[in-house]
């Protein structure tokens, strides 16, 4: 496996990471009559953002700042897959279209014109 995709896996960890704190932030909603709960996970949201931020920092010090911001958006899939998994909410033809469109933008982000080329020559 090579630097470059070891990296993008890494950040796409990272993005992981981020979309957790939706997770949290939903179940805080969920809990609005507990405050124990509530309190638990708004907390947690928080802990969640700030260990996202600190690895955010780091993961960026390998890529140009626009290519991980677009990596970002995957953030939609993982979103996606987590409204299945922990609030068993029901996926679309619209959203899995939306979703596959996001993902081919992404990949043609972290695909630059070099790589292609040298692809090319093989």
């Amino acid at each position: 496996m090579g630097k470059k995709l070891k990296n993008i896996i890494l950040l796409q960890g990272v993005v992981m990471v981020y979309t957790f704190s939706g997770i949290m932030s939903k179940k805080a909603s969920q809990n609005g009559n507990d405050p124990v709960k509530f309190l638990t996970f708004f907390a947690l949201e928080f802990v969640v953002l700030a260990i996202y931020g600190l690895l955010w920092q780091q993961v960026i010090k390998h890529f140009e700042l626009s290519v991980a911001y677009a990596n970002r958006s995957m953030a939609i899939l993982w979103s996606m897959l987590w409204a299945v998994v922990f609030f068993d909410d029901i996926i679309t033809g619209k959203n899995i279209f939306g979703v596959l469109f996001v993902l081919l933008g992404t990949i043609i982000i972290n695909t630059d014109t070099k790589d292609l080329e040298e692809a090319a020559d093989d």
